[in-house]
């Protein structure tokens, strides 16, 4: 076969290297990491009556973690929090966070976060920039975390472990109880929240 021109050379080597970057990235995705629910917590703490901190977690955490394991830039993660499973160890006070007054988790049954960067800040410490969804409302937010840790051989499989923590205003999500609960400092506007996160990577 014969080429008539140059820039038929030019156009040929274009296609060639649009090719091999396209091989090259999809070649280079980030591992997963799947969270375990058994070692995962998400928590919660706020002011009641401006006296004392109550302090709960959602008991089902579940997600998953791309990254290298070894640049914090790679990472992408998504977790997803059962509503239902709050738990602040009293009965009647998690039924009512269940119910309509606060989470709804009947029409809402899913606390969700999605990364979209994250930026190193020191030694073991970074930025994980993401969108929380929560009753129906996203918001972007800043998670301050704590880790990875080095990457420890269990058997066959890798685990990490990090710590993340943020604070958020409830009315941001619309969790607002009645008119007579709002009017006096029953329960805090701030919530601070703290995940703790270890993920496993299988061969």
């Amino acid at each position: 076969m014969r080429f008539s021109s140059r820039s038929t050379f030019v156009a040929l080597g274009a296609n060639l290297a649009a090719s091999l970057v396209l091989a090259t990235s999809s070649g280079a995705q980030a591992p997963t990491w799947n969270i375990d629910a058994n070692h995962s917590a998400a928590q919660f703490a706020v002011k009641h009556l401006m006296v004392s901190t109550v302090r709960g977690q959602f008991d089902k955490v579940s997600g998953t973690i791309q990254w290298d394991g070894k640049d914090v830039k790679t990472m992408v993660v998504n977790v997803s929090i059962d509503a239902a499973s709050v738990n602040t160890r009293v009965a009647m006070r998690d039924n009512d966070l269940r119910s309509a007054n606060f989470f709804e988790v009947a029409t809402y049954p899913t606390i969700t976060f999605a990364s979209k960067s994250a930026e190193p800040v020191d030694a073991g410490k970074f930025k994980l920039l993401g969108a929380l969804t929560m009753h129906g409302v996203t918001k972007d937010v800043v998670l301050e975390v704590e880790g990875p840790s080095a990457p420890l051989t269990q058997g066959q499989n890798l685990r990490v472990g990090a710590s993340a923590t943020t604070k958020i205003n409830r009315h941001d999500f619309n969790l607002r109880y009645s008119r007579a609960v709002e009017s006096a400092p029953v329960v805090g506007d701030t919530i601070s929240i703290t995940l703790d996160i270890e993920a496993i990577r299988r061969p």
